[in-house]
């Protein structure tokens, strides 16, 4: 239940980081804010400080910006309608990049409490190792690419080799004594290596552990929400190319459950906890970039339909009128409130039986 707790409070802190974004960027660029909340639903606490209405509501999941003329031609010079639309861009993608900001944040911070990190450096072999020598791999290689397919990280490393893990052959591209050596059909695959006792298919590699360093901890940050990022394209294609269906999907309560049984997989609380903030931080990527994403009542389709608006201006001389783009906002929002029940259904479902 701690995991739980914890994993919906830094959920809601996410969607917080996500509106804090839209809020900033609206002050500075001078649109006028009438409300900033966190979370939804009654109000628990509210004030008022100049123009703008600060409130903090009773379910810790969600938050909104509301900004002048969002949604409306009005004639209010500081409303979001009335501004150039290279402010509208800036202040609509902010709360994508303050998401991807927080999961960089959170992956560093655990980077830094683990001390150290895995990178795709052969620093051994176990005994009976077939593709080790001048011909195949060496300690002290560090591999590039998988198959085509770069791995900067250890993530992406296991990625791809667990991609490949059929294919008999793969071509692999390492970095040797400072100098690029390409190792075409190596006959690496998993087999049976001796652990303690136990026969456990594997690769039989060992990898380099290295320490944490201010340089490699904001590349291995970087490059670990780039990893995120790729995971969550891989899933939208998967998604639409009937790969997977909507019982794959999971909504709010899918996510709670799965904190759960991630924070119980810790050996003690510090893991536990490091398992739920990284997921968190997985989340905080998929927001950002999900929230970009061409769909209408999404930040990237208000984005989209900001532009159709200016090609329509460009080509008839006249605004879109307001009243067309909030229509299609509200038709996505609801079509975007029904998936979210349907799939919580399915969620429940699949929790019950």
């Amino acid at each position: 239940m701690l995991y739980i707790i914890v994993g919906v409070l830094l959920f809601g802190l996410l969607i917080a980081v996500h509106e804090g974004g839209h809020f900033l960027t609206a002050k500075l660029l001078g649109v006028q804010v009438n409300e900033f909340a966190i979370g939804m639903g009654p109000a628990i606490l509210s004030f008022q400080k100049g123009e703008t209405k600060y409130s903090l509501r009773v379910f810790p999941v969600g938050g909104y910006c509301a900004m002048e003329g969002e949604d409306e031609d009005t004639k209010n010079p500081r409303s979001f309608y009335c501004k150039a639309p290279w402010r509208k861009v800036i202040i609509l993608a902010a709360g994508s990049v303050m998401n991807f900001i927080a999961g960089f944040v959170l992956v560093a911070i655990l980077f830094v409490s683990a001390g150290s990190y895995t990178v795709p450096v052969i620093r051994d072999f176990m005994e009976g190792f077939p593709c080790a020598g001048p011909a195949g791999l060496l300690p002290g290689d560090r591999i590039l690419s998988v198959n085509g397919h770069a791995v900067p990280i250890y993530s992406d490393l296991s990625t791809q080799l667990n991609a490949a893990a059929g294919a008999g052959s793969m071509d692999l591209v390492v970095e040797r004594n400072g100098e690029k050596v390409v190792l075409d059909d190596l006959p690496l695959t998993p087999r049976e290596y001796t652990v303690d006792g136990q026969q456990v298919k594997m690769y039989g590699i060992y990898f380099n552990v290295e320490k944490v360093t201010i340089p490699g901890l904001i590349k291995q940050s970087w490059h670990t929400c780039w990893y995120f990022g790729k995971a969550v394209w891989s899933g939208l294609v998967m998604l639409f190319t009937g790969q997977v269906g909507l019982h794959d999907m999971s909504g709010p309560v899918g996510i709670v459950s799965y904190l759960g049984q991630a924070g119980s997989q810790g050996n003690d609380l510090a893991a536990g906890m490091q398992n739920v903030c990284y997921i968190i931080a997985l989340i905080a990527v998929n927001l950002a970039i999900m929230n970009l994403l061409p769909i209408p009542a999404l930040d990237g389709g208000r984005i989209f339909l900001l532009l159709v608006g200016e090609l329509w201006f460009l080509f008839s001389g006249k605004k879109l009128p307001a009243k067309y783009e909030a229509w299609i906002h509200g038709m996505g929002f609801t079509l975007l409130i029904l998936l979210m029940v349907v799939v919580t259904f399915s969620d429940i479902w699949k929790l019950v039986t």
